[in-house]
């Protein structure tokens, strides 16, 4: 009981100053280029975030999907957004934790009921 509040301790930014810096220097990486922090998820290997994705309206995957073409443009011409775009980007606001959340419940009531999976955990 008190290593599991210790470990949310060490992982919370509003109390642990080494979490705040981590949390502002992974900020600064993903404002560089463009991204949100939930885009870094990949769908070919967790399923729940595929059927979470698959979920979400078609514009939020439109914009996550140029969020991550324009990202690896910059990457492979070694380059960064502008500043005043870098000040607009909102790495940490997310579209996706809800979803994600919903699924995993989902999965976990059927597995809780012995129903067979709605899709087959395979890692391509």
């Amino acid at each position: 009981m008190a290593m599991a509040g210790f470990m949310r301790w060490l992982v919370d930014p509003s109390r642990n100053w080494l979490a705040a810096q981590h949390c502002k220097a992974i900020s600064r990486r993903l404002r560089k280029y463009g991204l949100r922090y939930d885009d870094l998820y990949d769908p070919l290997h967790d399923l729940d975030i595929k059927e979470a994705l698959a979920r979400l309206p078609r514009e939020i995957v439109h914009a996550r999907n140029q969020r991550l073409k324009r990202a690896m443009d910059l990457s492979m011409k070694h380059d960064y957004l502008p500043e005043d775009l870098q000040a607009l980007q909102t790495p940490f606001r997310s579209y996706l934790r809800d979803m994600l959340a919903l699924v995993k419940k989902e999965k976990a009531e059927r597995e809780a009921l012995g129903a067979p999976p709605l899709y087959q955990r395979t890692i391509p």
